[in-house]
């Protein structure tokens, strides 16, 4: 900001002309050359009148000339490179390292309020992989807005009514036998699972002999007694049958349990759970509410619609003629009920980038309806995640269940480490701990270090790697300085509030630095761009930088007292940032490894 600040005066001085601060663009130079920052001196030429390598020269000798922290200059074509002094980048490691918050904001009770919904399950299956992705997303970005200084709440709805629910709930009464998570040794999801797959087996099994007999695959879905079942069961329930509503009740009560699990174990919270079976009414309520102040039509087969063509779009059911709801008419309802509860300024919603129409279709509808958030809600779209053989299917019971997937990475992670050498002299329970941190910090890390509106695929062999882009390099780089740090003061080293002002700092080290600054930015453009993996991929490149170093440059046995503290500090403050990074992204980090 202070050069920044120069830059304007020196065009004040030199053109008597102030610009807008917009014009005054700094970056960080290119590594091909010489400098710190670069002025992009073209959008200036208006107002010097010259051409840019005048114009840039022009500029240079001034801020040499006027700005203590310029020691330097050089102009390439249209780019003004600056060099900043040693002492400049010594006083900015010292300011970030008496802020213990650093890159970060907190909010206040006039700040806004941010409400984020993440996860989203179905009470008929446990959590898989896509889930993974999505509650990672929705945790991150709710820890990045508050990091921006915003309130946020963390949110869920549960869909825990309609068809499917049904299915898990015949198969259970017709095949289930009493079982429950304590008879089978199950979590409660699991098992619900279980019995939505069973269903479809079944249901694919009395198709097929229809089929058999002659019967078309429409005929044969519409002579289903199954299929018919379930839908009584749904109307049963929706007329709040006192049997089935008992039996949904239980099974869900299972669910949630096996969900809680899931949930501690990826280290995702929320601050309030909504749950359709109480919101799709809300939402009948505010829809019947549109259609009496014109906002909606009915047609003659009772059903009510908006008409959206004015917007772009088409025509869309809200209420279908036998009066049931439609996933939007719950969204409305949804809305309505956070709308009540909280003083939401903006509304995030974390889901697949298949919902992106439905999405543009609620924004207009919240709006028509009269919520404030209604046009400023965000849908967080985010791509689909794969493994490596391909997509997962639900019904047919091929998907990645999350709590295999967390057990897995995390005996992976052990194996590896042991492999490595890296847990030697630990306890059996110090290595468990660290394999778990390790373990799902590479789960965590591999998914959000993409970016998130790309699908993309998830190869659990690769993401636990103590090498290249992976959160175990990132978490072992921690765990190094650490040690590094544990061994200073087992040498009785203290470290002074800041580093010696007098100290001449070298290239890398300043560069260090210079990575150091930009955390703040960094946190902003993640907050701006919903993109976790801004901040993921920034991390990578402060410990690619920091590994260099130490591989360079000695640090407890450099003689200079000055210097040895001064790099203490810049190893401290490294550790700080990624610490602070990673705990944006969810991610734990190890003291030891």
């Amino acid at each position: 900001m202070n050069i920044q600040q120069s830059v304007h005066q020196s065009i004040g001085k030199l053109y008597g002309q102030t610009v807008n601060s917009s014009l005054v663009q700094l970056q960080k130079t290119k590594k091909e050359f010489k400098g710190h920052l670069t002025l992009v001196v073209f959008p200036l030429l208006k107002v010097s009148k010259k051409n840019p390598e005048q114009t840039a020269l022009e500029i240079g000798a001034y801020l040499k000339e006027n700005e203590p922290a310029i020691t330097d200059f050089n102009v390439i074509k249209g780019f003004l490179n600056l060099v900043i002094s040693s002492s400049y980048w010594v006083d900015v490691l010292a300011g970030i390292h008496k802020t213990n918050d650093f890159g970060t904001q907190k909010a206040t009770e006039n700040s806004p309020l941010v409400m984020i919904e993440y996860s989203s399950p179905n009470t008929n299956k446990p959590l898989h992989l896509g889930h993974i992705r999505n509650n990672l997303l929705g945790y991150s970005l709710a820890e990045i807005m508050k990091a921006n200084g915003n309130n946020v709440v963390k949110t869920n709805i549960v869909n825990d009514r309609g068809i499917h629910i049904c299915k898990s709930m015949l198969a259970w009464k017709k095949w289930g036998n009493g079982a429950t998570p304590q008879s089978t040794g199950k979590k409660g999801d699991h098992l619900i699972g279980d019995f939505y797959v069973l269903f479809d087996k079944e249901y694919k099994k009395e198709l097929q002999e229809f089929q058999a007999k002659g019967l078309s695959k429409e005929a044969a879905e519409a002579q289903s007694s199954l299929m018919a079942e379930a839908r009584e069961m749904l109307r049963q329930w929706e007329a709040g049958d006192p049997e089935t509503v008992a039996l949904w009740e239980k099974m869900n009560t299972w669910v949630y349990a096996g969900f809680d699990e899931t949930y501690k174990a990826l280290g995702v919270d929320f601050d309030k759970i909504y749950y359709e079976s109480q919101t799709y009414l809300e939402g009948k309520g505010k829809v019947l509410e549109g259609l009496e102040k014109g906002v909606f039509y009915k047609q003659d087969d009772g059903s009510v619609w908006a008409d959206l063509t004015a917007d772009g779009l088409d025509n869309k059911l809200l209420l279908r003629g036998d009066g049931t709801s439609v996933y939007m008419t719950q969204d409305i309802g949804t809305a309505k009920l956070r709308f009540d509860d909280y003083p939401v300024n903006k509304m995030v919603y974390v889901v697949g980038n298949e919902q992106n129409y439905h999405f543009q279709v609620l924004s207009l509808l919240l709006d028509k309806l009269g919520f404030e958030f209604g046009k400023g809600l965000v849908h967080f779209s985010y791509g689909m995640v794969e493994l490596p053989e391909g997509k997962m299917k639900s019904r047919e019971g091929t998907v990645v269940d999350a709590d295999d997937l967390i057990a897995e990475m995390i005996e992976t992670a052990q194996e590896t480490s042991n492999e490595l050498g890296k847990l030697d002299g630990y306890s059996e329970e110090e290595a468990r701990k660290v394999s778990q941190i390790v373990g799902l910090g590479a789960l965590k890390y591999f998914i959000l270090k993409v970016d998130p509106r790309k699908n993309m695929v998830f190869n659990p062999k690769e993401s636990i790697d103590f090498n290249g882009n992976t959160g175990p390099f990132i978490q072992y780089t921690y765990a190094r300085i650490q040690s590094v740090l544990r061994k200073a003061a087992e040498q009785g080293i203290v470290l002074p509030e800041s580093p010696a002002a007098t100290l001449q700092s070298s290239e890398k080290e300043e560069n260090l630095i210079q990575m150091l600054a930009e955390f703040p930015v960094i946190v902003k453009e993640a907050a701006d761009t919903f993109s976790p993996a801004v901040i993921a991929n920034y991390v990578y490149e402060l410990v690619k930088e920091y590994n260099q170093f130490y591989h360079d440059y000695s640090i407890l046995k450099e003689e200079n007292t000055d210097l040895r503290e001064f790099r203490l500090i810049l190893s401290e403050n490294v550790g700080k940032v990624i610490k602070s990074g990673f705990g944006l992204l969810g991610i734990d980090v190890p003291d030891r490894m």
